[in-house]
């Protein structure tokens, strides 16, 4: 089946398209594929970077201003999300300009993170500037985090046009395995914490 598919092909011609996409909401995992293509020369690293910096800084300027305007409404009915939507809450109290430029990177908090300082009294001025520093670093870091994951596959490997599908495939299931991991951890730390408070 796979053996019909021009990987390289789809990677240049909708390689920047799907970093774009794929990093308006979540991203990791593609930002992190993209970096690979980058080192391989199908993508390049700084396009790759600038399209997953635009990207993750206006999904995050959307949830904040869905934030700002429903948030009062929206926020009270996500109770799944009550731990992460404190945890916010609370570091948003204590360290507001941190909280903005980090909670990108604090797992569980991409998505709900950035409504909740919208429903705050950030200010928009401050939270877009931080934000837009907050998505750059994110993107260089994760993007540069890929490129030397080919660096690194290149070496053991050598020449990785063959491998790339297997990689990608590996890479995204990687990343499943990761999260999931992570919800049932956190999960485990909910029930022990509800334990104790009994």
């Amino acid at each position: 089946m796979f053996e019909h598919i021009d990987f390289n092909y789809l990677l240049a011609t909708y390689g920047y398209l799907a970093i774009f996409i794929g990093c308006l909401l979540e991203g990791e995992t593609i930002l992190i594929l993209g970096g690979m293509a980058a080192h391989q020369h199908v993508l390049k690293l700084l396009p790759v970077i600038g399209y997953a910096s635009l990207a993750g800084m206006l999904g995050d300027q959307l949830l904040f201003w869905l934030g700002r305007y429903f948030g009062a409404r929206l926020l009270p009915r996500l109770h799944k999300q009550q731990a992460a939507i404190d945890r916010v809450t609370q570091l948003i109290g204590q360290y507001p300009t941190v909280s903005i430029f980090s909670v990108r990177f604090l797992y569980g908090m991409r998505l709900i993170g950035p409504m909740v300082i919208g429903a705050s009294k950030v200010s928009p001025l401050k939270f877009l500037c931080i934000n837009a520093v907050g998505a750059a670093v994110w993107a260089t870091l994760f993007a540069s985090g890929g490129y030397w994951a080919g660096e690194f596959l290149e070496g053991v490997l050598g020449d990785l046009k063959p491998y790339r599908l297997p990689i990608a495939l590996g890479v995204v299931a990687l990343m499943v395995v990761v999260a999931v991991a992570r919800h049932y951890r956190a999960k485990t730390r909910a029930k022990t914490k509800a334990v104790k408070s009994l």
